[in-house]
């Protein structure tokens, strides 16, 4: 697995402070996130055992005790809580919150510091949620088409003025929806030219009289200038820009973290075996003949390319294939994603494929060794992962390495082993025995494996 903890930070481009002035600018924007993840695990029982606080949030007591002791409003607390949970101050265990690595290295380490603001800058729409009465599709545009905004302010190294921004917003969701041949963005007399950026009275926005429909439906339009104003509103809550009138501008840390993004796609567009513009699963294939290094990096590289969301939705339904193989890699893929990656893999334990490969990911990524993450797995998961393994070798191993997979799940004996290989009905077992008898040099043990394949092909005990 992935060490998040020892990947050292990207260095600041040129211009831009030292990375140690970049982590205690990120620290101070954490300042109350930080105490309310201390007073949590020190009040709530998070360190010593005691009573956890809820996955969901705090309770009305907790949230009125905390805003005692620290001074701040209840309002902060509830944005705290969450803004901790965002940077990977508080993380998510089993339904119950507890304070995270993150929490104790934030003093000493500058890299887990800036890993958690970028953390924070990366949800910038949870942060701050859009308008409930913006269709979450056209949010979901907005939300796609802000990195080339951000590549705007950035190159722009000072203020951008709010129609320039609401003309590449309008053109890059244009191109979106173009893609994927849906509604097209139309104009509107009736813009919404009320508000700026700070929300103090927009000049520019009657100059951007656009709105934009809900994708492949009739719905009520939204005003490009609403949909702009939320989005660098976002920005700002988690300090990335600063706003003025009819303006906006990156802050030193929003300038280091859209230079990190464009360094990350300059690494993906040099990715070493060229998979960067696959599908997952042909991404996954193609890096299965590399070693575990360059395996690595090809995911990193893939992965920076896309947002982190889709692509964690792309390499579970990649697991979810025929493909044993695929399965496994793409869970290797899962690894170097490491912690935004974990709500979709808990839910990836309801299904009983991926059942297997979700739950070692979980407990590794909870700090267990890898040599011990099996203990977590059940006798029948465990041979339903060991025939899943089988398969991948069967499909794309060679006979030898098969025979050793045979060789190093007898624990007891071959009978015992073939037992439960038969009752644990995977839908691969025919086809597994059937190669391993092929594989295996041994004509007793060959025999005994042909015959449990076909007692499992014609249904005999």
């Amino acid at each position: 697995m992935t060490d998040r903890r020892t990947r050292p930070a990207p260095r600041p481009p040129a211009g831009t402070p030292a990375t140690a002035d970049l982590a205690n600018r990120a620290r101070a924007s954490l300042t109350d996130a930080v105490r309310l993840a201390r007073w949590a695990e020190l009040h709530l029982g998070a360190g010593d055992g005691g009573r956890p606080a809820p996955a969901a949030g705090l309770s009305t007591a907790d949230v009125e005790r905390a805003a005692a002791e620290l001074n701040l409003t209840h309002g902060q607390i509830r944005v705290g809580w969450d803004r901790s949970r965002l940077a990977g101050l508080i993380e998510v265990h089993g339904g119950h919150a507890r304070p995270g690595w993150r929490l104790r290295a934030w003093d000493r380490d500058d890299t887990a510091v800036l890993r958690g603001w970028v953390a924070l800058f990366d949800a910038w729409s949870l942060v701050h949620p859009a308008p409930a009465d913006i269709a979450p599709a056209v949010v979901a545009e907005v939300v796609e088409a802000m990195p080339q905004l951000l590549s705007l302010l950035q190159l722009s190294a000072g203020p951008v003025t709010v129609p320039d921004l609401l003309d590449l917003l309008g053109q890059r969701v244009t191109e979106l929806r173009d893609e994927r041949c849906e509604v097209p963005y139309g104009a509107c007399a009736n813009g919404d030219a009320n508000g700026d950026a700070n929300g103090d009275g927009d000049r520019a926005a009657t100059t951007a009289q656009a709105v934009l429909p809900a994708p492949g439906a009739p719905a009520q339009p939204v005003p490009l200038a609403r949909l702009l104003r939320w989005a660098l509103g976002g920005l700002a809550a988690v300090d990335a820009v600063t706003l003025g009138p009819a303006q906006a501008t990156l802050t030193p840390l929003g300038s280091w973290a859209v230079w990190v993004k464009l360094e990350q796609i300059c690494v993906a567009a040099q990715s070493p075996a060229g998979n960067i513009e696959q599908s997952a699963a042909a991404m996954l294939h193609g890096c299965a003949r590399l070693t575990p290094g360059p395996a690595r990096a090809e995911y990193r590289a893939w992965l920076a390319a896309r947002p982190v969301g889709h692509a964690v939705g792309e390499l579970l339904q990649a697991a979810r294939g025929e493909d044993a193989l695929t399965r496994g890699l793409a869970f290797e893929a899962l690894r170097v994603v490491g912690a935004p990656a974990e709500p979709d893999v808990r839910a990836a334990v309801r299904e009983p494929a991926l059942r297997p490969y979700a739950l070692l990911w979980l407990a590794e990524h909870d700090g267990v060794d890898p040599d011990e993450a099996q203990d977590v797995l059940t006798a029948e998961e465990s041979t339903w992962l060991w025939v899943d393994t089988a398969a991948a070798i069967a499909d794309h191993g060679e006979a030898e390495l098969l025979a050793r997979h045979l060789d190093s799940a007898v624990r007891t004996t071959v009978p015992r082993l073939l037992d439960e290989v038969r009752a644990v009905g995977h839908p691969r077992t025919v086809q597994v025995l059937v190669a391993l008898a092929a594989a295996h040099p041994d004509p007793a043990l060959a025999k005994a494996v042909r015959r449990a394949a076909f007692q499992v092909h014609t249904g005999g005990a």
